[in-house]
């Protein structure tokens, strides 16, 4: 007879991967003498979180979301202050959470991660009383989340071309920023508070970041010539985003934003619109995660800036290839069109 009671809640069209198989592979990998299983497919926004709403009301112990930062967050949410613990198999186009973790990206050896049922207890934010488990701001991720999420296709090249279609249009805004009640006037092209070290992607906004020290970090970009994108969209892959002379850091547990007037603000990329006083804090040792035991714990809580890129191209090769296509082809549009304002 198994242990524990699981579940795994499915978003059929989260990311670009079909998953018409996922039930048989789950059945096939999981310990049965471990788990009694019960799969469930969403059929509408926010159903992940009723759907593991439900099982938690029904003494689930373990609850899986299956799908991407949008799916893991919604399961997450209803996860948060329970004694109920999330797994993750990410199916998603940037799984930034699962990234930060070292879950694996392939579904048989996330489930092996499951079999293993390490549990650990991290923080989560909350901003306009919406929990948020990687990043959430203001700015220009909140704008290009906007547009993304109106685009309808996804993945990191769908990100970047929106960046590259809309990025010039954007102008960068004052705000008030007040960390730890101290409160200074900044223009800024984004504000990002970081629970975890990434968007997704592998792009690191906050690589010191830590889901284990009751502490958000913040990132403050601040406005930059089109000439000097290029550097700081390298700087963002390669975990050297803190060394650029445009970045302002602070470590806070609540930070409140005022800004002219309502707009876009994003949660794990998912945006939504708030109004000029926005109140975001942390919440720590209230999240239970089954994690990756084969990560050195030191990874999980705090990702170093020193990065070997021998094992990086070996574990990468793949997504760095888009990477360096994608950086290259902004830094060319990005060229042309400086061209082309000197021309006039």
């Amino acid at each position: 007879m198994a242990l524990y009671n699981i579940i795994f809640i499915v978003n059929p069209i989260s990311g670009n991967k079909k998953k018409t198989s996922i039930g048989k592979q789950i059945h096939s990998q999981i310990d049965k003498n471990l788990y009694a299983v019960k799969i469930c497919f969403t059929e509408y926004p926010h159903h992940a979180y009723e759907i593991a709403q439900e099982y938690i009301g029904l003494g689930y112990q373990y609850i899986v979301a299956v799908g991407g930062d949008g799916t893991i967050n919604e399961v997450a949410s209803a996860v948060v202050g329970t004694k109920a613990a999330l797994g993750i198999i990410p199916y998603g186009s940037g799984n930034g959470l699962a990234r930060h973790l070292k879950i694996p990206l392939n579904v048989k050896k996330a489930i092996n991660v499951i079999n293993q049922c390490q549990v650990r207890t991290l923080d989560y934010g909350i901003i306009d009383n919406r929990p948020f488990f990687c990043t959430c701001g203001v700015g220009f991720d909140a704008f290009i989340s906007e547009k993304f999420a109106q685009y309808g296709r996804r993945g990191l090249r769908s990100y970047v071309e929106n960046v590259l279609r809309q990025g010039f249009a954007y102008k960068s805004e004052i705000y008030d920023l007040s960390v730890d009640n101290k409160t200074e006037s900044q223009k800024a092209f984004l504000i990002t508070c970081a629970n975890a070290s990434q968007y997704g992607n592998n792009a690191y906004i906050a690589p010191h970041a830590s889901m284990e020290d009751g502490l958000m970090d913040i990132v403050v970009i601040t406005p930059f010539s089109a000439i000097e994108a290029p550097v700081i969209a390298t700087q963002l892959f390669s975990k050297r985003l803190p060394s650029n002379s445009h970045i302002i850091m602070h470590k806070a547990q609540k930070v409140h934003i005022s800004r002219s007037q309502p707009g876009a603000i994003h949660c794990d990329g998912d945006p939504f619109e708030a109004g000029t006083e926005i109140d975001i804090q942390l919440i720590s040792g209230q999240f239970n995660v089954i994690v990756n035991e084969e990560a050195k714990a030191s990874n999980i809580l705090l990702e170093p800036l020193k990065i070997d890129f021998g094992k990086w191209w070996e574990w990468q090769r793949h997504e760095i290839r888009k990477q360096h296509y994608l950086i290259k082809k902004l830094k060319h549009t990005i060229s042309r069109r400086f061209k082309n304002n000197k021309g006039h």
